[in-house]
Parts: structure tokens; C-alpha cells; sequence
């Protein structure tokens, strides 16, 4: 049983890794669901912008739910988008299109 515990500790640490990894791979990175509409609503402010950005669609992924939990853990909240502008997570959908309308985006980007 210990071995087993080791084992899904030693993922969750390269998953968290791995997370971190695709999280400082674009300026931009927006951790999403395809069917999502607050991950649509986000994805639209950027295009708006005309800002180039990496999507990670976890509802494609085989370890979209880790990967989920783990941001989880690192910002906060569990739900999606989790949109990050140059490693730093600027939360959701709803926090994406405050900041937009604010003009306080494109300061952070």
C-alpha cells in the first residue's frame, strides 16, 4: 500500500511540474473547457486583442481532472478558466472580462 501512495505522489509532482511547465510556455495561457462559456468568454477578450495565446483544453486531456486539482492548489480555485498573463494567474472568466472593461488588462499582459 505505501508503494502505491508513493507512486501517486511522484505523478502529482510531475503533474505539478508538468502544470507549471505549460503555464510559463506562452505569455499568455488560458487552462479551459471546450464547451465551457466563461472559457469562451476569455478566449474572445484576447481575440479582441489580438493577443496570441496557449489553450489547454482539459476536457481533452486523459489528465484534464489532475491537472484541474493541481491548479486547484496553486491559485485558489478549482474552476475553469484559469487564465494566467506571464506565469501570473489572473483568475477567471469573470475576472478577465472585469480587468478588460477596466482597462487593467492590457497592463498586465
Amino acid at each position: 500500500m505505501g508503494l502505491v501512495s508513493s507512486a501517486n505522489k511522484l505523478t502529482m509532482t510531475t503533474k505539478k511540474e508538468l502544470v507549471k511547465e505549460l503555464i510559463s510556455s506562452d505569455d499568455i495561457v488560458i487552462f479551459s473547457k471546450t464547451y465551457c462559456p466563461y472559457c469562451k468568454m476569455a478566449k474572445e477578450i484576447f481575440d479582441k486583442l489580438g493577443r496570441k495565446y496557449t489553450a489547454i483544453e482539459l476536457d481533452k486531456r486523459d489528465d484534464g481532472d489532475q491537472i484541474q486539482d493541481i491548479l486547484g492548489e496553486i491559485t485558489g480555485a478549482r474552476t475553469v478558466p484559469r487564465v494566467f498573463a506571464n506565469g501570473v494567474c489572473l483568475g477567471g472568466g469573470t475576472d478577465v472580462k472585469k480587468l478588460y472593461e477596466s482597462g487593467e488588462l492590457i497592463n498586465k499582459l
